[in-house]
């Protein structure tokens, strides 16, 4: 039997801590998902992780034996755009401390990407979690952000769950530049509502109908508590059952794992 509340229609799920922890799955994804399906819920992945693209996330998940379509997956690249897009001159040259994911989303997105020698010139900086980051990069960032040009997160995690245990991620990094120019980002990711606005669009869900499952409870619970979602934490990631147990709002469910959720039997 699943924990999922009956009203439930939809699913928006974290990844990292949820699914995998970087290249090791939790559970049988293969099963979960089936049983997923089989219920006919609606799914969407979103994740504060900017740095692969949708199409590289499904490809990750078919090496699991499970199928979705990219549009099923909502980055926090593909958010940190949108609020760029806003913001920006069509076409602006961006200094982007980032990986593929983010890259990809902002040519996409019609801007041009400055190299580290090319960003004193840029409009704004986008930062999201880069496994090459390096003094020159924070460097120019720091003189950017000083400079009083626009400065974009993708997400201000502060740590990311590897099999190991947790390592720095992209809000670790950003900090570096927070203390040096004493300026708060623009962040896209969770918990702000941008990643679950764009879900449930996709999905054609509401908020009464859509759970939002996650592993942090300072982001994935509390923004879907704060766009008015029910809530699931699971406790295969970051955040522990006494953590759970003490936050206010309460968390609707909190599950071992999603196979516990979902109401598929461990092996």
């Amino acid at each position: 039997m699943n924990l999922i509340p009956a009203n439930i229609k939809n699913l928006i799920l974290d990844m990292d801590g949820v699914l995998w922890k970087d290249s090791l799955q939790i559970g049988n994804l293969s099963k979960i998902f089936s049983k997923i399906q089989d219920s006919g819920f609606g799914i969407i992945m979103a994740t504060n992780n900017s740095t692969q693209t949708p199409d590289q996330f499904t490809a990750k998940l078919k090496d699991f034996g499970v199928t979705i379509e990219p549009w099923q997956v909502v980055t926090s690249s593909q958010a940190v755009v949108e609020l760029m897009l806003d913001a920006l001159p069509p076409g602006a040259p961006v200094f982007a401390i980032g990986e593929k994911g983010l890259q990809d989303a902002i040519l996409s997105a019609g801007f041009k990407l400055s190299t580290v020698d090319q960003a004193e010139k840029a409009e704004a900086l986008v930062m999201g979690i880069d496994r090459e980051i390096n003094f020159r990069k924070v460097m120019e960032g720091t003189l950017l952000v000083r400079g009083g040009k626009p400065f974009f997160a993708t997400n201000t995690d502060l740590t990311f769950p590897t099999p190991r245990g947790l390592i720095p991620g992209a809000g670790s990094w950003i900090s570096v530049i927070v203390s040096a120019t004493n300026v708060e980002p623009i962040n896209a990711g969770k918990p702000a509502p941008y990643l679950f606005e764009l879900g449930m669009k996709r999905l054609h869900a509401s908020r009464e109908n859509t759970l939002v499952v996650g592993d942090r409870l300072e982001t994935d619970i509390a923004g879907g508590q704060a766009i008015g979602c029910m809530t699931a934490l699971i406790l295969s990631g970051v955040s522990s059952l006494a953590q759970a147990q003490a936050w206010r709002p309460r968390v609707d469910v909190i599950a071992r794992d999603l196979a516990e959720l979902v109401g598929v039997s461990p092996e």
